[in-house]
């Protein structure tokens, strides 16, 4: 398994400042060629969202570069990755509490990181940025954390309304500003000739999952370039739909 990966973020139409962090690393390991990608949508007072979200991705870097080597000397199993990645987000959680509190501020950050082995995937969530699978269609990895998608999956809501609902953007849980953090894990098999993303909410609030698989399906993503310019078209056309958050896409396509 090979892969090609890029990665694009985009201030949008009304922030002071881009609170979004992203990390992609393609690794060299043991068990061959691997891919971390971690993405965090920050939020905070004195606009300090970006601090939050750069150190889950500086936790996340330095696991890929101390822990993960030592992990490839054996077979990776599931519940290792899943206490290890729980441990960095417990931790994260504390360091940005107490970092708020000396500044008497609430500051905190969404968690999407996705590890990409040669047959496995493993992905850890806090909040509402997502991962997704595009092969013979697109499908959410990640379920929100939030208000409105735990609303739809009691029936109280449907997904339509879900999207026009004000309190769409509540989180229910948010590293650095929950008292206690419970990240949701997934994993499954790599498909090769597939493409997988992960983005911030703010990059699908106005378009659709159609128009998303019509641009990022592998067989038009064929080198960075193609990447590339597929990721920025779909972040004017947010922006021209008048998208009002920080906008980030990464995306990692095998072959």
């Amino acid at each position: 398994m090979n892969f090609i990966v890029s990665g694009n973020t985009d201030i949008g139409l009304t922030k002071s400042t881009n609170q979004d962090s992203l990390s992609i690393k393609v690794l060299n390991t043991k068990q061959g060629r691997m891919v971390l990608v971690v993405l965090c949508d920050g939020m905070g007072g004195l606009e300090k969202g970006e601090v939050a979200s750069a150190s889950v991705i500086r936790a996340f870097d330095s696991w890929a570069r101390y822990d993960l080597p030592q992990l490839c000397e054996k077979p990776i199993e599931d519940p290792v990755i899943r206490s290890q990645w729980e441990n960095i987000v417990n931790d994260q959680n504390e360091k940005i509490k107490e970092y708020g509190a000396g500044l008497g501020i609430k500051l905190g950050t969404t968690l999407t990181a996705m590890l990409i082995t040669q047959n496995r995937y493993y992905v850890i969530n806090v909040g509402d940025s997502r991962a997704y699978e595009l092969y013979n269609g697109i499908r959410q990895i990640t379920t929100d954390q939030t208000f409105v998608a735990r609303e739809v999956a009691l029936g109280n809501m449907t997904e339509e309304e879900a999207k026009i609902d004000s309190r769409r953007s509540v989180l229910l849980q948010c590293i650095g500003a929950s008292e206690q953090v419970y990240p949701d894990m997934f994993f499954g098999d790599v498909y090769s000739n597939a493409t997988y993303m992960l983005c911030c909410d703010g990059f699908i609030h106005e378009i659709s999952k159609e128009e998303i698989y019509d641009r990022f399906q592998a067989d038009k993503l064929l080198d960075v370039a193609m990447m590339n310019r597929a990721s920025l078209e779909l972040i004017e056309l947010n922006k021209q739909r008048q998208e009002r958050d920080n906008i980030t896409v990464a995306l990692v396509r095998t072959f």
